[in-house]
């Protein structure tokens, strides 16, 4: 019956959650110099080595995906893919609507979060904080807002480098943590999540 199947998976989803947030100081230890690192670099970079009119900033967004790629690093949500093509895809998003829509902030920020969820979906690229990185696209500052593309560059793409490449060193340091998660573990978060099974 399907209300049994929802059950089951149901419970295999608390399972992958509960997993997640067992009380492990080690594991807490390199989320906390992982997350630290990555936003303490971005923050450096900006505030030592570029003046004011260079483009790199620290963005909200960055806050959030920093909670996934280092203290949800098996989530499908914190995979490369999704990391970099998800804030990628709803920086061009926003910027685009930005620039077809400039003078209605309700309209602009509404299109760009929906339109950039729905194309992170089709490019199964889902990244739940490129959906603010969509809306700072339209909300953020005047200098923000007149960065027009380049954003897309700098912050967006050169911030996401930068966490991805120190999740790559911290989230493999021991050997209960691996980061990008494996094809066959990725197949069995597709079976938890409920995706169709291949048959032959």
């Amino acid at each position: 019956m399907p209300t049994k199947k929802i059950k089951r998976n149901y419970r295999k989803v608390k399972y992958v959650f509960y997993k997640e947030t067992l009380i492990d100081k080690q594991e807490h230890l390199f989320t906390f110099l992982g997350a630290f690192s990555g936003i303490a670099i971005i923050g450096f970079l900006n505030s030592k080595y570029f003046v004011a009119s260079d483009n790199l900033f620290l963005i909200g967004s960055f806050g959030a995906t920093s909670v996934l790629v280092y203290g949800a690093i098996n989530s499908p949500l914190a995979q490369p893919r999704n990391l970099i093509g998800g804030h990628l895809i709803s920086a061009i998003v926003g910027v685009t609507i930005h620039k077809i829509i400039p003078n209605e902030l309700w309209l602009s920020s509404a299109l760009s979060v929906s339109l950039s969820i729905v194309l992170m979906q089709i490019s199964k690229t889902l990244h739940p904080p490129g959906g603010a990185t969509a809306l700072i696209a339209n909300i953020g500052s005047e200098k923000i807002r007149a960065m027009g593309y380049w954003y897309v560059i700098s912050p967006v793409l050169i911030g996401v480098v930068i966490l991805f490449l120190v999740a790559l060193i911290f989230n493999n340091i021991t050997p209960n943590r691996s980061y990008p998660i494996k094809k066959d573990y990725k197949q069995r978060l597709k079976f938890v999540f409920g995706y169709p099974k291949k048959t032959k």
